[in-house]
């Protein structure tokens, strides 16, 4: 099979492999569209600085299903989160993918919807409900719940707005910049939404977060940049109690405002068993929370992110990834066509 390993200067080469085989409890997929994401150039570049195929968003065809699979069967249209940094990543002709992290889509869902859920969908689902335990959307608030997302333009950020949404989460205050017309398709001003550009300026930033909570404290807020001083002016904004999620890894020597504490949202956890004592934990929520997202894609009353196809298949995914690199993705996801890469059939 044709196989994209991306170096750590993001230079992409493509190999003939060995397809995989799925071990007990996996499925293999015949992989249709590939999604794309920053951490697939920083982990390369930044975190392992080693060569591999860092792809874990896949929408395709079941090819084969490991012992012990009972929901699947070959030939079922799913989309799946591939497992961070083990083998068998999406940027190949086939991949693997866990049980757990793989969910059915319709006949009426694209493969290119498709591939832009898993990673970022997850991520903001685990971020809303298991790290600031928000209200589920199968039973949502009926009181005013103000909530700050940071980044709101990105994939994360957008997809934990649609889940707010769901769960009746309003005012939602929302920090964006070129992206905020996109943002402004997402919330209901009617409920007392609004968009802060981050572009203002910091002091700017957190005077309108306060003001935009209408007087009513701000307990919660979710940071999909996690860059660049974001997460410290949401420190500056919150009400004591106050807890913030993050997606990447918060830095030691940031003073976060006292009563206001900062927990990482990890989509990598939905691999991991239970903590200890437990019984179930992340990986039953990611199970259940990836069904619910392929119900509600089949059902209508969710969508993935707005998309843009890269001409050449995995010939076109190095470019993809310099073009994530220098933060022209706004609002858009990059995806490629594996039946577009020059070699496969």
């Amino acid at each position: 099979m044709k196989e994209a390993i991306v170096d750590p200067d993001l230079t992409v080469s493509i190999r003939d492999t060995a397809i995989p085989v799925p071990e007990p409890g996996q499925l293999l997929i015949r992989v249709v569209v590939s999604g794309t994401n920053p951490k697939d150039w920083k982990m390369p570049r930044i975190f392992t600085k080693q060569s591999s195929n860092p792809g874990d968003d896949i929408a395709g065809y079941v090819e084969a299903v490991g012992d012990g699979v009972v929901g699947f069967r070959k030939g079922d249209r799913v989309a799946a989160f591939h497992q961070m940094m083990t083998p068998g990543g999406s940027y190949a002709e086939y991949a693997i993918a866990w049980e757990d992290t793989t969910f059915h889509i319709s006949e009426k869902t694209g493969f290119e919807e498709a591939a832009t859920l898993p990673l970022a969908a997850m991520t903001a689902a685990l971020g809303m409900y298991q790290i600031l335990n928000l209200p589920l959307p199968w039973n949502p608030t009926s009181e005013p719940l103000p909530l700050v997302i940071y980044g709101g333009a990105t994939a994360v950020g957008a997809f934990a707005l649609k889940f707010a949404k769901l769960s009746n989460i309003h005012p939602l205050i929302v920090v964006a910049g070129k992206g905020s017309a996109f943002v402004e398709t997402l919330i209901d001003r009617t409920k007392g939404d609004t968009i802060i550009d981050y572009r203002e300026g910091n002091e700017a930033v957190q005077t309108k977060i306060k003001a935009a909570a209408g007087g009513k404290p701000i307990h919660h807020a979710y940071d999909a940049v996690s860059e660049k001083g974001s997460y410290m002016n949401l420190s500056g904004s919150l009400t004591a109690p106050g807890k913030i999620t993050v997606v990447l890894p918060p830095k030691e020597e940031d003073q976060i405002a006292e009563g206001i504490t900062v927990e990482r949202t990890y989509v990598g956890s939905v691999h991991n068993p239970p903590a200890a004592g437990k019984t179930i934990g992340d990986r039953e929520f990611g199970a259940a929370f990836f069904s619910l997202m392929g119900r509600g894609l089949a059902q209508g009353w969710f969508t993935g992110h707005p998309y843009e196809v890269r001409p050449g298949g995995l010939g076109g995914l190095q470019g993809a990834l310099q073009d994530l690199e220098a933060g022209k993705a706004s609002a858009v996801k990059y995806v490629v066509r594996i039946a577009d890469t020059a070699g496969v059939p």
